[in-house]
């Protein structure tokens, strides 16, 4: 099992070395302590819910659209009145002044049908833009859900590991190990005990792996840190 793995973390780090665009036997730094899971009571749906409505960054790109289309709406709701515009102008002679001239010019507006397709286009482009972003929220928040529910299993499944699993097979292997060498057990259901506490051992670490993963999901949901 000691080759096994090994070997394995070799061809991991060969691995890794290759995505870097490194040599293959490149040092890799040692891996960083794994951040601390928040605790259950960061992590209400109700609260995060909120905070995902308002910070979620695909969702305030769709409320910029809203907002666009809102004012392009109001602009083509406008064009229906008419345009006044008013100059004043003098008249002089030399330096004097002698009259001022006032003018004012209407713009009526005459296509009634062009306006009003214009508006109707205006205005089903201001609901498109609210249905997308109700449905991009949607989609957001049912993965806030999954993401939680991922996090609390991964939690659960590293307490039942590091609580339950790795100290069991600790106990059944020093138990293999003092039969072994008393003559009571074979050397096969010795290496058994060991494989036990390597599927203990890599049932934790995925858990953990998982969890990560899934905080770093609900922090990209937020679009900041919890």
């Amino acid at each position: 099992d000691l080759v096994m793995l090994e070997s394995e973390r070799s061809q991991v780090d060969a691995r890794l070395n290759a995505l870097l665009a490194r040599p293959a036997l490149a040092p890799l730094a040692l891996p960083e302590p794994l951040r601390t899971l928040p605790a259950p009571t960061q992590l209400d749906s109700s609260v995060l819910d909120q905070r995902v409505r308002a910070s979620n960054p695909q969702l305030f790109v769709e409320e910029a659209r809203i907002q666009a289309a809102g004012k392009s709406r109001d602009l083509t709701i406008k064009n229906r009145y008419p345009d006044f515009t008013l100059s004043i102008s003098p008249t002089q002679t030399k330096t004097t002044v002698n009259e001022w001239s006032v003018m004012l010019e209407v713009n009526i507006p005459l296509q009634q049908t062009s306006r009003r397709a214009m508006e109707r286009e205006a205005e089903a482009m201001l609901s498109a833009a609210r249905s997308r972003k109700e449905a991009a929220a949607n989609q957001v928040l049912a993965e806030l859900a999954q993401n939680l529910a991922g996090l609390e299993a991964a939690r659960r499944t590293e307490v039942l590991a590091s609580g339950s699993l790795l100290p069991q097979a600790n106990l059944t292997l020093r138990s293999a190990m003092a039969s072994y060498e008393n003559g009571k057990l074979d050397f096969a259901t010795l290496l058994d005990a060991q494989r036990q506490i390597r599927q203990a051992r890599q049932s934790q670490l995925k858990a953990q792996f998982e969890g990560q993963m899934r905080l770093a999901e609900i922090e990209k949901l937020l679009g900041e840190d919890l």
